[in-house]
């Protein structure tokens, strides 16, 4: 089960994590704090990733082949871990945001107002 914190009484879809990280990192590669920071900022707060749900996530990701990771120095005593998308991953991409827009634009059809 995907755990991140969004509004109260708003519930995410299942997936939607994991989206929403290949998305980010359509941007650039990334570390898993930025990747969490850059959610939290574009999603006007609404949206805060928690570690616990977050690096699971990167790793199914990873064994998926959908990201690559690699180690990088980024101070003299302190290195992280960098994701990057695949070819692959944004193929996943494109797929999830396809269905997830599809369920949203069928969602949106039934609430509204008769």
């Amino acid at each position: 089960m995907q755990r991140f914190q969004n509004s109260p009484g708003a519930d995410v879809l299942p997936g939607t994590l994991q989206m929403l990280i290949l998305q980010t990192l359509s941007r650039g590669p990334l570390h898993g704090y930025a990747i969490a920071q850059h959610i939290k900022r574009t999603s006007e707060d609404q949206l805060q990733v928690e570690e616990g749900s977050l690096y699971p996530a990167l790793q199914r990701i990873l064994l998926k082949g959908w990201v690559t990771a690699e180690w990088v120095q980024v101070g003299p005593k302190r290195r992280a871990r960098v994701y990057r998308l695949t070819p692959a991953g944004r193929k996943q991409l494109a797929e999830e945001v396809s269905a997830f827009t599809r369920v949203m634009q069928a969602t949106f059809r039934v609430i509204q107002p008769a």
